[in-house]
């Protein structure tokens, strides 16, 4: 039932009531017409309604109104209740936001401190290590480097020595002499590598000898031929032979002889250090 049909059909109804009401009074207030105790003539009389009926439609419709209003009333105060709970939350929901973002805006600015601390530090540390690179230069190692070796004319390199090979003859101490004369000695010989060096510079011959730095009391060993050095009549001094034999070998091409003997010999330059000399007894 809607609000606006029940209010008009309570207004119609009670519109009715009250017209048969004034129709009642005007009835009795008529001039010609009297009560009497005895009727003269047949006269209607209009009786005054009875009866609950038209009360109890108007306070049906008073009730319905009455329903209606609360029922409205009800409405209304939900639908302000909804509202107004919903502004609370937005309200709290805005403020919970507010809260966030304060939260969010000091993280951010924590954060800028602490980058601006650490740019700070950073830049102490790199003005430190240039301060430091400048004052003390680093020291440069530089490679050892050695020059190479020249040997005088007529003088062959092997490893760090030079070698010269006489043409002329001399006993064992003039070889030597000669050349310590040109800041050398007579060669010693220590490995099979430098032994076939010197032997292969010679040259061959019937019994070509070439005295070197060893004697037979300081070296029994090495590259003595077959059943040298003997030792025979004072043979303390060493030469090499080569011939024109070719089966021979340089590593076996050592005798003893007597130092004064004349033969071409060897001198030895030694171009780095440790050199040494040896002398005949």
């Amino acid at each position: 039932m809607s609000t606006n049909g029940s209010s008009l059909a309570c207004e119609g109804m009670y519109s009715k009531l009250m017209d048969d009401e004034d129709e009642y009074d005007n009835l009795n207030r008529r001039p010609d017409v009297r009560l009497s105790a005895h009727p003269v003539s047949p006269v209607m009389v209009i009786p005054k309604p009875s009866g609950p009926g038209p009360y109890r439609l108007v306070a049906f419709c008073l009730a319905a109104l009455c329903a209606v209003l609360l029922i409205s009333i009800i409405a209304v105060t939900a639908h302000y209740k909804n509202k107004t709970q919903s502004d609370v939350e937005g309200k709290s929901e805005m403020q919970q936001q507010d809260v966030n973002t304060s939260a969010l805006t000091a993280s951010i600015s924590k954060l800028q401190q602490e980058k601006a601390q650490l740019q700070r530090e950073k830049d102490e540390l790199l003005a430190k290590l240039a301060t430091k690179m400048t004052t003390k230069a680093p020291s440069v190692i530089k490679p050892v480097t050695k020059a190479p070796i020249v040997c005088p004319m007529d003088w062959h390199l092997f490893s760090n020595s030079c070698y010269f090979i006489s043409r002329t003859t001399r006993d064992w101490p003039e070889s030597q002499s000669y050349c310590q004369s040109k800041g050398a000695h007579l060669a010693i010989i220590h490995t099979a590598e430098e032994q076939t060096f010197l032997w292969n510079l010679l040259p061959r011959g019937h019994w070509n000898a070439f005295w070197f730095g060893i004697t037979d009391e300081h070296t029994e060993d090495h590259f003595w031929e077959v059943g040298e050095p003997n030792n025979h009549i004072d043979e303390d001094c060493g030469y090499i032979v080569k011939t024109e034999v070719l089966e021979r070998v340089p590593i076996r091409s050592w005798y003893d002889a007597p130092c004064s003997m004349y033969w071409r010999f060897i001198c030895e330059k030694e171009m780095g250090a440790g050199a040494s000399t040896a002398t005949p007894h």
